[in-house]
């Protein structure tokens, strides 16, 4: 009979047991009891060796102004922990990203010290930005701090201000940081939050980014990857999950792996395996590794750049809604967008006139769709009126629906379109997307608009809204333009016309 193995739980109690100890048995004994048994030694020293594990999936916004004392009285009782606070607290970390930290900025005696300090910080601060924001080098960072005005909103009627302006020197003006673009806004607070990172932490640590970058255009996109790359990567651990193509680094594709919740569908009823993540990109679905072929064939894009016959459109998203449409439509028989078309993001309607310029001279087929707001109208003429393109090639989604200003979006009805957000984002009962919510707000016939302001009122913990997230759901999920509904019905009629119209132009 085999004897169970002896264990440090017996040598105490043998020690425990023992009618005459010895000294050398107490110490031992008080050893043993200090800490604990081999497991839990191996368990300290294991858990001593583990690096530090930062999630993010919420990403702070800095605000674009502080009051100074409010702000140090917030540190010093520590309420500037608070979730409330995050954009100021981010403020006070972009005041020491630029090389002026709050406790030193009241602590300059002379103005002249005091300027220069502010111009440094300026000039810093600047260059270390427009190193990753490649969309508009025209741009200055400037860092103010001045006494409030009485007119302001409080906190910043009284007392000392600091304050972030963006100078666009094209331009000659400047305008406040929180009036910048979402996209800069969240660039920016990104690399000021994650450049103090290694500053702030003094060991390993493993990054776990969430969908980072979803608001950014698909070039910034590539900017915050070459951040993460030279900055990041090079001192941390950096794993991020992405359903953008943008945000796959084609050159670097052993390092990607495809999450997929796998389900085993010959069982009646399917039955979930569980999650796994692989490098072999052959036993994946379509949908999970859409974001993979995405980014393979912009990469392919960047050489063979357009078709023969090109439809530009706005950005990376409307491209998304395009293919889910025309799919739809031919998955029932109906007329999708003509195979030959290659459709093509431009950036918006002020890039169009530049980018058919550059190619006017390869005898390219060219057409626009083009989302138009309020104030573009003498663009949208312009370029019609202009020889740049062929008459009748250029439309808008306006001219597709009975409204002056349309999205790509419009195009869906807006009970589909506020389904599409409320199953994206999973949004509870009491937030959830409605027709009666959209129908309430008068001030723009858009529905993007509309729901980025139902957004801005939401809980903290409600990720923000952007545009490419929902059509990225919509080609992971295309049974959703399939469902038997008036609205569904409604979209594709809208679609259906779009695609009859750009395909007459192939005749």
């Amino acid at each position: 009979m085999l004897k169970s193995p002896p264990t440090v739980d017996k040598l105490i109690e043998a020690l425990a047991g023992l009618d005459a100890p010895t000294e050398k048995h107490h110490s031992l004994a008080k050893y043993l009891r200090v800490h604990g048994n081999a497991r839990s030694r191996v368990n300290k020293l294991v858990t001593a060796a583990l690096p530090t594990f930062m999630y993010v999936s919420s990403y702070d916004r800095m605000d674009g102004a502080i009051q100074i004392e409010e702000t140090r009285a917030r540190i010093d009782n520590e309420q500037i922990q608070r979730d409330a606070y995050r954009g100021i607290r981010l403020f006070v970390e972009f005041l020491d990203y630029a090389g002026v930290p709050i406790d030193e900025i009241v602590d300059v005696s002379t103005y002249e010290t005091f300027n220069a300090m502010l111009q440094a910080a300026s000039t810093n601060i600047t260059e270390q930005i427009l190193e990753y924001w490649s969309q508009n080098p025209d741009l200055d960072v400037e860092v103010k701090i001045e006494a409030a005005r009485s007119g302001d909103r409080p906190p910043f009627d009284t007392g000392t201000i600091a304050r972030a302006r963006i100078k666009n020197n094209l331009h000659k003006v400047d305008t406040p940081f929180s009036e910048r673009s979402a996209g800069f806004v969240w660039f920016f607070s990104f690399l000021v939050k994650f450049a103090q990172v290694r500053k702030n932490t003094s060991g390993p640590v493993v990054l776990l980014l969430d969908e980072p970058g979803l608001s950014l255009h698909g070039k910034a996109q590539s900017d915050l990857l070459r951040f993460i790359g030279d900055k990041l990567a090079p001192h941390h651990q950096v794993i991020y999950s992405t359903h953008s193509p943008f945000m796959v680094p084609s050159d670097q594709l052993q390092r990607v792996r495809i999450v997929e919740d796998k389900v085993d569908r010959q069982r009646t009823p399917p039955k979930s395996i569980g999650t796994r993540v692989s490098q072999d990109v052959l036993k994946v679905e379509a949908d999970t590794l859409f974001p993979l072929q995405g980014a393979l064939g912009y990469e392919a894009t960047q050489s063979l750049f357009v078709g023969e016959h090109t439809l530009l459109v706005e950005g990376p998203s409307d491209i998304l809604y395009l293919q889910a449409l025309s799919d739809a439509l031919k998955s029932c028989g109906r007329i999708g967008l003509d195979t030959r078309w290659t459709i093509c993001p431009s950036g918006g309607i002020d890039r169009i006139m530049p980018f058919v310029s550059l190619f006017a001279g390869k005898q390219l087929h060219i057409a626009v769709l083009s989302d138009v707001a309020q104030g573009a109208k003498g663009k949208v003429e312009k370029i019609r009126s202009s020889d740049i393109l062929k008459a009748g090639h250029f439309y808008t989604v306006a001219d597709f629906l009975d409204q002056t200003e349309a999205d790509i979006e419009d195009v869906f009805e807006p009970q589909l379109y506020a389904e599409i957000v409320n199953r994206t984002y999973e949004l509870p009962e009491s937030h959830r997307v409605t027709v009666e919510k959209l129908v309430q707000d008068t001030s723009t016939t858009r529905l993007v608009k509309k729901i980025e302001a139902l957004f801005k009122v939401m809980p903290s913990d409600i990720p923000m809204f952007d545009h490419y997230t929902p059509a990225s759901w919509l080609i992971r999920t295309p049974a959703t333009l399939t469902e038997e509904s008036d609205a569904v019905e409604w979209t594709l009629a809208v679609a259906e016309r779009v695609f009859k119209t750009f395909n007459d132009l192939l005749e």
